[in-house]
């Protein structure tokens, strides 16, 4: 007799590995999307490996998907060239947990991301599969098709043009919900003084419309031009919609949910240095709204 409800080895190994797999992908890409794609990429070409000759499933899959998100990645890299206005990464509804781990919070930053989309697809990967999984050397070498020895020396390099671009400070989920907090009540209440307060001087507010909604052709930088740009617009649509802003988490961080009579417009993420506001990313394309409904369920290990 056989047990209707048994699963064979290649199926079990997948799936337990599964948050880990889009983990990478989503980091790597910075697309749900396009990581779900690389999710069954990986699964097509798993299925046909003989389990017998694999010691370790976690660092194989790891592999396959890593070359799935490179191939992709060079691809995307020629389509975000004709991208209309700022590309944003798509952000994540993500469980508090997430939150509470330091590492897994700080690579799904949309700060951090955006930082990682001025690497090479190669030192890309290098730095997440490293620094996010701590993936040893010889498997990221594997991975992308590199000797160990070339793969430190490029985690070297991607490492140090990280960090001079990464917030110099580790900041709290809390502090940062205080203060995205404040930002919230002055942005409800059309507080241009209330804004000012809480934006740092050298500011940037990034917006992605996508081409289907207006955004902003360029980034908008200074506190006073920000706050002038936001009241503005908040101040030209109200009476003919109704604005409700939402305190959630997006990519590990507190974000604000805002609709326009109660649909969603977009999503607004904040970077906190110094117990103010130094970037804003507002992401309103439609395409990217997709997974702020639910949880995406995450995983470094």
């Amino acid at each position: 007799m056989t047990d209707d409800h048994a699963t064979d080895p290649a199926t079990d190994a997948f799936v337990a590995h599964r948050n880990l797999l889009f983990t990478v992908a989503y980091e790597m890409l910075g697309s749900a999307a396009d990581a779900e794609d690389v999710l069954q990429e990986t699964w097509l070409r798993w299925v046909g490996v003989d389990l017998d000759h694999v010691q370790d499933p976690r660092a194989y899959l790891v592999r396959i998907a890593t070359r799935q998100a490179l191939n992709r990645l060079r691809t995307m890299s020629r389509r975000r060239e004709s991208y209309v206005g700022p590309w944003l990464p798509e952000p994540l509804l993500t469980a508090p947990d997430v939150a509470e781990d330091a590492v897994l919070a700080e690579s799904m930053s949309m700060a951090l991301m955006l930082v990682l989309e001025t690497l090479s697809p190669t030192e890309r990967a290098v730095f997440v599969l490293r620094e996010a999984f701590d993936v040893s050397y010889e498997e990221i070498a594997a991975a992308v098709g590199k000797s160990p020895a070339a793969v430190r020396q490029i985690a070297y390099r991607a490492r140090r043009h990280v960090d001079a671009r990464r917030p110099r400070e580790a900041v709290s989920a809390t502090e940062t919900r205080a203060v995205v907090e404040s930002f919230r009540r002055a942005l409800d209440t059309g507080d241009l003084q209330g804004l000012l307060d809480v934006l740092a001087p050298e500011v940037v507010l990034i917006g992605d419309g996508g081409g289907v909604k207006q955004a902003g052709a360029r980034p908008i930088v200074g506190a006073s031009k920000v706050a002038r740009y936001i009241v503005g617009g908040s101040g030209k649509l109200k009476g003919t919609v109704t604005i409700t802003t939402e305190l959630t988490a997006v990519n590990g961080a507190p974000a604000l949910l805002l609709r326009f009579d109660g649909e969603l417009d977009g999503v607004m993420a904040a970077r906190v240095e110094g117990g103010r506001i130094t970037g804003l990313y507002y992401v309103r394309n439609p395409e990217k709204l997709t997974r702020v409904d639910s949880e995406t369920p995450l995983s470094l290990g």
